[in-house]
């Protein structure tokens, strides 16, 4: 029997890639609300419609696209897949995020947390994703990138939901706040909508 994600690539890849975006966002309202266990599964569903209409499909096409484009696994080539990556893909991820949220969340400007965090996530995506893709693109077989990015992508999923719910999209943002989780400093959820 062959293997399931190999059979059907898309299916499984998609859906695993939403299950960690919504794990991530799970995992930040857990982490913050640790004490009244208060969990908006509106917001988490939310995040992994989101991650499926746009994150997971794009990134498994996005995949397969760069691989037809530069084929193979040489440090110039994973250098320029990387290049392309966080040029092309991050921004548009990043942009996907805030404005399908504020979609669904039918918030008057759906483009105010995109103007007021963009930059700041974009710059803080620049720190992490590019060792997370090198490894994808050098070392993870096409079948399974997509995968590999959305375990990777379960830890940048958390700290989008923070950064969204009451960070500023910066890494210093996102410090303090696992500081004071670990301080047992209780966290409040911004419920600006």
């Amino acid at each position: 029997m062959r293997n399931p994600i190999r059979r059907y690539p898309w299916l499984t890849n998609v859906t695993l890639y939403s299950g960690l975006y919504a794990g991530g966002d799970f995992m930040q309202q857990y982490l913050s609300n640790k004490n009244d266990g208060k969990i908006d599964w509106r917001r988490t569903r939310n995040v992994a419609i989101v991650a499926f209409c746009f994150n997971g499909n794009f990134n498994f096409f996005w995949m397969r696209f760069l691989e037809r484009r530069l084929p193979g696994s040489s440090v110039s080539t994973v250098l320029r897949k990387l290049a392309m990556d966080q040029t092309i893909s991050l921004p548009l991820a990043i942009s996907a995020f805030y404005t399908g949220l504020s979609l669904l969340e039918c918030k008057e400007d759906v483009l105010e947390d995109w103007r007021n965090k963009f930059l700041n996530t974009y710059t803080t995506g620049l720190m992490y994703w590019p060792f997370a893709q090198c490894l994808n693109f050098a070392l993870v077989p096409l079948y399974l990138r997509t995968t590999f990015t959305g375990c990777c992508a379960f830890v940048w999923a958390t700290f989008l939901c923070f950064s969204r719910q009451r960070g500023d999209g910066t890494l210093k943002a996102a410090l303090n706040w696992i500081h004071q989780l670990n301080s047992g400093v209780k966290v409040q959820e911004s419920n600006e909508k």
